[in-house]
């Protein structure tokens, strides 16, 4: 099976959509519904194919712990916040529009919270934003949660095995994703309206003519920048804004600062996190040697992004928008 199509095999998800478009309840029913009324509107089970572990969920999911703020923002995306018993490891204050709906969600811990941590709330869903999240030393191994009753599901764009790591990302996958988590969560619905808005989205950009960037994520000895097949490249390439490092077949890679000062670019796109902030990279460019001198760091061309528009997920298409807009305010790209 092609590896762009092997990352999100879900088991029957036509018969559940079909199930869940007829049925009276809604992506919106409340958690308080009977799990056999829910099962049957969304078309549960649901057995998915997630990074080489099968994981199948008999009902809508009661009580979600979410790691990376990916991941908890599509919950909210898909109007199950109200599930959530638990998040962890944030990138930084969700948008505005789920704020409200995620103020009173218990925060497990600022990193991949342990075992103890997330049993304590008794989860039936854990859905980690990378692989990692589920070690031994972690959340937990992935078998050993699944003895204990508690399914786990990991955003399929984060998956590593060769034959399940998109290659490159695409904005089709990224809905397709959308759409396995909403199929997973007992949210079809809503994840076909999610789906809508993207594309309409990306339908009203107005593409740059190319203009290059440098996305930098971390790492100040050596930079972490975005490469040719994740993210930061979708993004980019939607936008029309060309990356500096597209030729670098993966998802990130680590390059010297004489490689950004030689490439020149006209553009800085700079991750904001919770942890490493884009004023702090501003200050860095500034007072380095051989990047204060590059045009686009005594011009203060920099545009941010937040971090979790840097991963597959509810905020890509609104930052393709967004890094348009922002590029544009710089006069490049018209």
């Amino acid at each position: 099976m092609p590896s762009r199509a092997r990352a999100l095999v879900v088991t029957a998800l036509l018969p559940v959509v079909a199930l869940a478009a007829c049925a009276s309840g809604g992506a919106g029913s409340p958690a308080t519904s009977s799990p056999s009324a829910t099962a049957a509107a969304a078309g549960f089970p649901v057995t998915v194919d997630n990074c080489g572990t099968e994981v199948t969920v008999e009902q809508a999911p009661e009580r979600i712990v979410t790691i990376k703020s990916s991941t908890t923002e599509m919950v909210a995306a898909l109007g199950l916040a109200d599930r959530l018993v638990g998040t962890a490891f944030s990138d930084g204050p969700p948008p505005q529009e789920w704020a409200d709906d995620l103020a009173d969600v218990p925060v497990l811990s600022d990193k991949v919270p342990g075992q103890e941590a997330l049993l304590e709330v008794e989860p039936d869903l854990v859905y980690g934003g990378w692989e990692s999240n589920f070690s031994a030393d972690g959340a937990g191994e992935r078998d050993v949660l699944a003895q204990l009753g508690i399914a786990t599901y990991v955003s399929p764009s984060a998956c590593k095995a060769e034959g399940y790591q998109p290659d490159p990302l695409t904005f089709d996958l990224v809905f397709d994703e959308i759409r396995q988590a909403g199929a997973l969560l007992g949210a079809p619905d809503a994840a076909e309206e999610v789906v809508a808005d993207q594309e309409a989205t990306l339908e009203a950009v107005e593409p740059l003519d190319g203009p290059t960037a440098v996305w930098w994520s971390s790492g100040t000895d050596t930079p972490y920048v975005g490469a040719g097949i994740g993210a930061p490249q979708m993004v980019l390439g939607a936008a029309g804004i060309e990356n500096v490092f597209a030729d670098v077949h993966d998802t990130w890679t680590s390059v010297g600062w004489e490689q950004v000062v030689a490439a020149d670019p006209d553009v800085l796109v700079l991750v904001d996190s919770a942890w490493n902030t884009a004023e702090s990279k501003q200050a860095f460019l500034e007072s380095h040697p051989a990047t204060s001198q590059l045009a686009a760091v005594r011009e203060r061309r920099y545009v941010v992004v937040p971090f979790a528009a840097t991963e597959a997920g509810v905020r890509n298409a609104d930052t393709v928008a967004d890094l348009v807009e922002q590029v544009g305010a710089l006069g490049l790209g018209g």
